[in-house]
């Protein structure tokens, strides 16, 4: 894969051209919801690739058809990989074929229409999640109000190794994160110019949510 693009705020935006080339195919508006859901695990795959380089690893013995040798495999507790209801599941699969041993978690959350703040509706987690890495994905990282809970709250689980993935994302969602926790690096596949008076990215894709699953 090629090299990543790092900047010093803590983001990795992944530049590849099979990633760019999916990230187009997702953004076309006649993109029907079969196809974007392939696209976004296809993209999380190959994202996912540089948002897990950090798993720790040990030197275990192993026996070639040629020789004995000394080989890395991952150690420890199975990361724990949490999605975001509802968008994030589609995410959360993808992940799973990288590392099947991994433990999953959930968090349900929406936006209150009076106060726009982000509000728990579901929570479920892995046991020893506070001793697990823990990899926090949602396609669209728009205002950062949500991924900022999710993050508040898994902190307060006790996790202190949380990184975040998500397809695209925009400066002030990244800002908003950094804010309140400067320590969780968040890889991208996409770093897009803004927010609207919407609160939807631009260019971006509309709400991920909808097309994955066809609704309105």
């Amino acid at each position: 894969m090629a090299s990543p693009s790092d900047s010093p705020n803590g983001v990795t935006v992944v530049q590849h051209p099979l990633v760019s080339h999916k990230i187009t195919m997702l953004r076309d508006e006649t993109t029907n919801s079969a196809a974007f859901r392939s696209l976004c695990q296809e993209i999380t795959l190959l994202t996912a690739y540089e948002a897990l380089r950090h798993l720790p690893t040990e030197l275990v013995p192993v026996r070639t058809p040629v020789a004995e040798t000394r080989s890395p495999m991952l150690t420890g507790l199975a990361p724990a990989v949490v999605g975001i209801l509802r968008a994030g599941l589609v995410m959360v699969e993808a992940i799973l074929t990288l590392v099947p041993h991994g433990r999953v978690g959930h968090l349900g959350l929406y936006r209150d229409p009076d106060t726009h703040q982000p509000v728990e509706y579901y929570r479920k987690f892995p046991e020893q999640i506070d001793q697990r890495d823990v990899i926090l994905v949602d396609p669209m990282l728009a205002t950062g109000g949500s991924a900022t809970h999710a993050l508040d709250i898994l902190t307060e689980a006790g996790c202190s190794n949380i990184k975040m993935l998500s397809i695209i994302g925009c400066p002030e969602g990244v800002a908003a994160i950094h804010a309140k926790h400067p320590n969780v690096h968040i890889t991208l596949a996409a770093l897009d110019e803004r927010l609207n008076d919407k609160a939807y990215i631009v260019p971006g894709l509309g709400d991920a949510g909808d097309r994955i699953y066809g609704t309105k």
